[in-house]
């Protein structure tokens, strides 16, 4: 399968023309939206953010994603494979993570280019080509790169910041709940919660963090909108106390 994770939203035309040129390229392949509303432009918060999903899907599944504040630029193209999964789209940091976390990894430079490549959506006319490339087995005009020399390994294991809100209000930290501590207490926004397992452990309209079902750590209002109610916005700080 082919997973969509893009900050293009679902209102313009950026996700359909993706989705066309899949459909035409590889039409027996099913192709899954994982996130269209990731951050715009945050390529750090969406990395810590894809690390921590893609262990729900099997091994040969295809990440196309397009955080890409760069297109056009000098900015390379990546083609990687992280522990039998591979991954698609702009080398500017979005596989940081998968990479450093990952036991095996190999790192293409993308050299390949289609005939027609515009200045302004890589996603539509080179990365979209190729992910449909590697489900007909085919490998596009690649250069195998040392992994070392295309990652950032100065990144901070755990990301302790807002990375996500989502159609609930529930906020997502780029905080690996299995390294934290339940006793602990979080502070986000000028606010301190306490860890509870689930929604229902509190009561209604009580704040609470908890590890959500992708092993991060969440802030939630039980039946509210955290993020409203907390006047928390993607981006900021998260500390322990």
């Amino acid at each position: 399968m082919i997973v969509l994770v893009t900050d293009f939203g679902m209102e313009g035309p950026y996700v359909g023309q993706m989705k066309s040129v899949l459909c035409q390229q590889a039409p027996d392949v099913p192709v899954i939206d994982l996130f269209s509303d990731l951050p715009s432009f945050d390529i750090q918060a969406a990395a810590y953010l894809l690390a921590a999903y893609v262990n729900e899907f099997p091994e040969d599944t295809i990440f196309l994603c397009v955080i890409d504040p760069g297109v056009g630029s000098d900015r390379r193209a990546a083609l990687v494979q992280a522990d039998g999964r591979w991954y698609v789209g702009p080398d500017n940091g979005l596989f940081n993570v998968i990479a450093q976390r990952a036991k095996q990894v190999k790192w293409w430079d993308i050299v390949w280019r289609p005939f027609k490549l515009s200045a302004s959506f890589h996603g539509r006319d080179l990365f979209a080509p190729v992910s449909a490339m590697l489900t007909q087995g085919k490998m596009p005009d690649v250069e195998l790169q040392d992994t070392s020399l295309r990652v950032d390994f100065n990144w901070p294991e755990e990301w302790n910041k807002v990375v996500y809100i989502d159609h609930f209000g529930n906020v997502m930290t780029g905080i690996r709940a299995a390294s934290s501590s339940k006793d602990a207490v979080l502070e986000v926004a000028g606010h301190r919660l306490s860890f509870a397992r689930t929604f229902s452990n509190v009561e209604e309209g009580k704040r609470l963090w908890y590890e959500n079902s992708n092993g991060l750590v969440e802030v939630s209002v039980n039946q509210g909108h955290a993020a409203t109610e907390l006047g928390i916005v993607v981006g900021d700080e998260v500390a322990w106390l």
